[in-house]
């Protein structure tokens, strides 16, 4: 594959999966904090939604897309720009991966919620709190990959 064309895969599909993220961040964070069961209940089935279709196919294509990058520059893994992208990259997938389960299930207890007339359940709170917490350590360290993939050095290094 021509090194342009894999290039701007790998830069097109981090844009999609970090604005994935922030935009369904953003979605839920109004629903919850407006505390509207219907609005929630919406807003968490999209957000499962964009996770399944967007991020997910994204996080895939993200480190196959690099590795090749990687190996077509014949750039060792040691490299330490290389290195700690990939160390980071797997920080993130490990805070994502616990959202997604904290996704699905918030969205299961705001239709649970929805369907019985209930308001938001403490519940649906503890798991977003969780879902934020993480969302933010996985948002800040992909701004430090970003970092590492423009500057390809690390900031803290010179």
């Amino acid at each position: 594959m021509d090194y342009v064309l894999l290039k701007w895969i790998h830069v097109l599909s981090s844009t999609i999966l970090f604005g994935a993220g922030v935009g369904s961040a953003f979605h839920l964070f109004a629903a919850t904090l407006r505390r509207q069961v219907g609005g929630i209940a919406m807003a968490t089935r999209n957000v499962v939604l964009a996770d399944w279709l967007l991020t997910t196919t994204t996080a895939v294509l993200q480190p196959v897309s690099g590795l090749a990058l990687v190996h077509m520059l014949k750039l060792p893994y040691s490299t330490p720009w290389v290195a700690w992208s990939l160390g980071l990259y797997a920080v993130a997938i490990a805070c994502w991966v616990p959202v997604v389960v904290i996704q699905i299930r918030m969205r299961n207890v705001m239709a649970q919620a929805q369907r019985s007339g209930a308001p938001v359940p403490a519940a649906y709170d503890r798991m977003f709190h969780w879902w934020t917490a993480l969302g933010c350590v996985a948002f800040f360290v992909f701004l430090l990959i970003f970092w590492l993939m423009v500057a390809k050095r690390l900031p803290w290094a010179d």
